[in-house]
């Protein structure tokens, strides 16, 4: 089945009131759109870098050329070159999570614009949205990502393409020694900064203000603001950030340790030998179908010494991070096993992981019969890929930073039509409430659901703002604190409530602070 977008490829619409749909940037001059009242001016496709493609495969995104007369920026241009996943019936992600199937290619640097302002000169704060797709996908076109919500908020709404898969992390010794910085990989990460930059340099030709710039993202798009929070490259590209269900503070089973920049170039070097590739010249030469169908594993950044230069564990616990407010936070069913074993064979499994921690570990997750042991096993997975990592996070700003955390738990599971569509709150499944996007999200929503998403997506739009979610209708959002770890609960009822997996949490910082000590 094919998965479609429905775009506005109209002429420009009959504009209301805000700014002009054709607007001049560094580039040159764009022309847009506007959504059906006339109220929110709308560009797509705008390139924030040249076309990675050729000679430009496998480098930092580079500058865009200059272009005469209006470029028409109306609809969504490619998404990141990805193998096209088909869709399980038996996974909570239908296709509104998913990219088209066309276009997909390499020429992919576009961000899109959503603007409500009323004249170019408002200066309107200005939200980044970096989508998730685990590195490997996703791009700006899903449906679920619709900025005209936020946007009707009085928050500029930026949505941006970066490279992804091998296509966007490749090292290789030949791309280190070609590069001006001696180092390779990494190129997802520095797409955003070239789109950050870019947002700086243009968006107040939208109505927005380059000095009040929140990122925002999901899972993969989380990760990256993590890593950006301790980028040097990154340093007052941005004040805010709020990161969903993503974090890397600590070497997982599931998000494994990060290599460095040699590792990581042997990784390329066998990559190029599965293609039958003994250069770089010869990887250039492929076709893109050829270099995505052997992806290698390559699928996560690396400490390249050049956009990353420490773990964030090292970089936070030296207090050396980008100091700038946070909103963080993940949801209680980010992960369920669709093929759990049997409690006897979980205890085993247990003891052999966990040793003399083992007692502690069923204190926090019981096992006693088949029942707890499945509830178990789907815990530990959100705990240990996205709870813990958040959690850690929030508690290290808090402890060497000065900016202030909010942390929040989404537990709303989605509506479903039937019992098998039922995956509670899933990984994924806060972002229409985040984003007041509910109408792009084919469920059999309740009142109470319209009433949460706009209560959160104003949390999201105030703390763009100003860096504090809490506003007028809006139960009252504290700041994370070490000592009572109280978090906005988001579910029927949205409520500032102590953290309800703080003891499976310090369970995980105790154990990663054992194996860690034992590696020393």
């Amino acid at each position: 089945m094919a998965i479609l977008c429905v775009l506005n490829n109209s002429a420009v619409a009959q504009r209301t009131s805000g700014i002009s749909p054709l607007v001049t940037i560094e580039s040159g001059i764009i022309e847009g759109t506007t959504n059906s009242k006339g109220d929110i001016t709308i560009f797509r496709g705008i390139p924030f870098a040249a076309p990675p493609v050729g000679n430009l495969r496998w480098k930092a995104p580079q500058p865009v050329a200059k272009w005469k007369g209006a470029k028409k920026c109306v609809a969504f241009t490619a998404s990141p070159m990805q193998p096209i996943p088909e869709l399980n019936p038996q996974s909570p992600w239908s296709p509104e999570f998913y990219v088209p199937k066309e276009p997909i290619g390499e020429d992919c640097l576009h961000l899109n614009v959503w603007s409500g302002a009323k004249s170019a000169t408002e200066k309107l704060p200005v939200l980044v949205f970096i989508y998730g797709g685990g590195f490997t996908g996703g791009g700006t076109a899903c449906p679920i990502y619709d900025g005209e919500a936020i946007a009707k908020k009085k928050v500029i709404f930026v949505s941006v393409n970066y490279r992804v898969g091998v296509f966007g992390l490749l090292a290789h010794p030949e791309l280190s020694l070609e590069s001006d910085y001696g180092s390779s990989g990494n190129y997802a990460l520095l797409d955003v900064i070239a789109a950050l930059r870019w947002v700086q340099k243009n968006i107040a030709a939208f109505g927005g203000n380059p000095k009040n710039i929140t990122v925002a993202g999901h899972s993969a798009g989380a990760f990256i603001i993590n890593f950006l929070s301790g980028s040097p490259l990154a340093k007052g590209l941005f004040q805010r950030a709020i990161a969903e269900s993503g974090g890397k503070f600590y070497d997982t089973p599931f998000w494994g340790k990060m290599i460095d920049k040699k590792a990581a170039e042997e990784q390329g070097v066998n990559f190029a030998a599965s293609l039958n590739c003994s250069s770089v010249a010869e990887l250039r030469a492929k076709s893109a179908d050829e270099i995505a169908k052997g992806n290698y594993g390559i699928s996560e950044p690396i400490l390249d010494g050049h956009s990353i230069t420490e773990s964030m564990f090292d970089i936070y616990k030296k207090g050396r991070q980008n100091d700038v407010s946070i909103l963080v936070g993940w949801n209680k069913d980010e992960v369920s096993l669709p093929q759990p074993v049997k409690a006897e064979v979980f205890r085993e499994q247990i003891q052999k992981r966990f040793g003399d921690l083992s007692g502690e570990f069923f204190k926090v997750y019981p096992s006693q019969t088949d029942k707890e042991a499945t509830q178990s096993q789907s815990d530990i997975m959100t705990d240990e890929i996205f709870g813990i990592q958040c959690y850690t996070w929030a508690k290290m700003q808090t402890r060497t930073g000065k900016s202030r955390v909010f942390v929040y738990n989404f537990n709303r599971p989605l509506p479903a039509y039937t019992p098998e569509t039922q995956f509670g709150a899933f990984h994924s499944g806060e972002i229409v409430y985040a984003y007041n996007n509910l109408n792009t999200l084919h469920r059999p929503w309740e009142r109470i659901d319209h009433t949460i998403a706009d209560r959160m997506s104003n949390y999201w739009a105030n703390f763009a703002k100003t860096g504090n979610p809490n506003g007028k209708g809006l139960p009252k959002w504290e700041a994370y604190d070490v000592l009572n770890e109280k978090v906005m609960l988001i579910d029927k009822v949205i409520a500032l409530k102590s953290l309800p997996s703080r003891k499976r949490m310090l369970f995980w910082e105790k154990y990663y602070a054992t194996i860690n000590n034992d590696k020393k």
